[in-house]
């Protein structure tokens, strides 16, 4: 596994992965839960043309986790700000990024409010929020309100701390992912490990809790069509919890140049089948990378 660095971010501490010295900037953004390590089966293909970076999340794997509203808030625009940050002054470069799950909301909201830091998007089965307060009354009625009470009651400190602790155990964990990754062979120890140690941290529970909560915010749909770029967008096609067919429907906007079902797979295939998504992204960022050098000559060539 590549080594952690840390970067100081408003005050806090950052944990981040590093590979590459040369070619395109690619930074690549978690999803919930997630950290880092998600990426370990990726960035080093990648990073024999690319310079790969993989940040966690403030709140999330070794990144710290500042108390929800005191310290901090929560959301996409906070975690947008982190991202162009971070690109700003860890990479130095407009780069092409890549996000999995909230990761893909996460990456489209830097996209929309730093347009000049963002070259590309590749959004793996991004999270459809299906419990956002716009999105509840599409639901039947019984899972709008046992999501609504659900949340509620996570709400209360005590109950919801007890809630966290009975699902941040390794077997618990290991029956989560066996519902979101089809290739069963995926799920191994140091996924377990690399997932639940961060689950252990002072300020995790309360992370989780504050996210849980989240019912706000934009959606993929809203973030979509103001792109300031183009986006590539992958997935599985056995996601149990972000239904392809949802997804589909965002191939219709314009900022959207391809979608692309993977094939049995499930919510997280950047880890269950990187020797099929890993081509995919290089493909991508190769050509953006080629249109994006004859787009500056071009340039030049008029100005001069």
């Amino acid at each position: 596994m590549l080594e952690y660095k840390t970067w100081q971010w408003r005050g806090f501490n950052i944990g981040y992965q590093q590979a590459g010295e040369e070619g395109p900037g690619v930074v690549f953004v978690h999803g919930f839960g997630a950290n880092c390590g998600h990426w370990r089966k990726n960035i080093p293909v990648l990073a024999k043309s690319c310079r790969c970076y993989a940040l966690d999340l403030i709140g999330f794997g070794a990144s710290d986790k500042p108390e929800p509203n005191l310290d901090i808030t929560y959301t996409f625009d906070t975690w947008g700000q982190q991202v162009a940050d971070f690109c700003r002054q860890i990479v130095g470069s407009p780069v092409y990024l890549i996000g999995n799950s909230i990761g893909c909301v996460v990456i489209m909201q830097t996209a929309v409010d730093f347009p000049d830091l963002v070259l590309g998007i590749a959004a793996l089965n991004c999270s459809l929020r299906l419990l956002h307060e716009r999105k509840r009354n599409s639901l039947p009625w019984s899972r709008n309100f046992g999501a609504s009470v659900m949340q509620s009651v996570l709400q209360n400190r005590a109950i919801g701390n007890f809630f966290f602790q009975q699902i941040a155990k390794p077997k618990v964990i290991r029956n989560i992912l066996s519902q979101a990754y089809r290739r069963k062979d995926a799920i191994t120890d140091d996924l377990i490990e690399l997932i639940y140690q961060p689950s252990q941290d002072v300020g995790a529970a309360a992370v989780f809790l504050a996210f849980t909560g989240y019912s706000g915010g934009p959606l993929a749909e809203d973030l979509l069509p103001i792109l300031p770029c183009s986006a590539i967008i992958l997935w599985g096609t056995e996601d149990p919890w972000e239904p392809i067919e949802l997804g589909r429907e965002w191939s219709k906007y314009p900022t959207v140049k391809e979608f692309i079902p993977l094939e049995g797979l499930g919510h997280c295939p950047q880890d269950e089948a990187p020797e099929v998504v890993n081509p995919i992204l290089l493909n991508w960022i190769n050509e953006m990378a080629s249109s994006h050098s004859i787009s500056l000559l071009s340039n030049e060539s008029k100005s001069s």
